[in-house]
């Protein structure tokens, strides 16, 4: 037994042998890489794709420039302007129309034209039954010339955020219309 005993402690001091890597393991550590690398850069320019719109700065208030203050009266009148936006990765130009005035007190009144019940574009003065009242020529919705809703339409019209520089009137984003109780 003591002998036994020597031969596993003579064993014991002697290194441990590094095992060598078969052909086998290395292949499938080379054609593992290789395939992790590639699909690396096939799904990287996508997650990029993906994520990159979400990193942007996004221009918070922009307003722009539709008409000078000095042609604008009491009767509304029909103003179109371009207004540049992205939706996600796609840059466009949409063309916008608003109908300005100004009311008894000299403010600005910048509505919407989507009518409200089912999204048709509202006229001013275009139907002779009800003068001086926006129409909707789709349902027959009518409003007020500060967009209050006076038949089908369930809400008043939308209203513009405004701003007056330098002469020169400025349309921001359609929000809920504060102008009619």
């Amino acid at each position: 037994m003591s002998s036994n005993h020597n031969d596993e402690h003579v064993e014991s001091h002697n290194p441990p042998r590094l095992k060598e890597m078969s052909r086998r393991q290395f292949l499938t550590y080379t054609l593992g890489g290789a395939t992790a690398y590639m699909a690396a850069g096939v799904v990287l320019p996508m997650l990029r794709f993906a994520v990159d719109p979400i990193l942007q700065n996004k221009e918070e208030g922009s307003f722009v420039k539709v008409v000078e203050e000095s042609k604008i009266t009491n009767e509304p009148q029909e103003f179109h302007f371009e207004l540049k936006q992205q939706d996600g990765w796609y840059n466009s130009t949409a063309t916008l129309t608003a109908w300005i005035r100004k009311n008894d007190q000299g403010e600005l009144v910048a509505l919407s034209p989507i009518c409200k019940h089912l999204g048709c574009l509202v006229g001013w003065n275009n139907d002779k039954n009800f003068p001086n009242e926006y129409h909707c020529p789709c349902h027959g919705a009518r409003y007020t010339p500060d967009g209050k809703n006076l038949a089908v339409a369930p809400k008043p019209l939308d209203q513009y955020e405004t701003k007056i520089e330098n002469g020169w009137i400025y349309l921001g984003a359609i929000v809920p219309n504060t102008v009619v109780k």
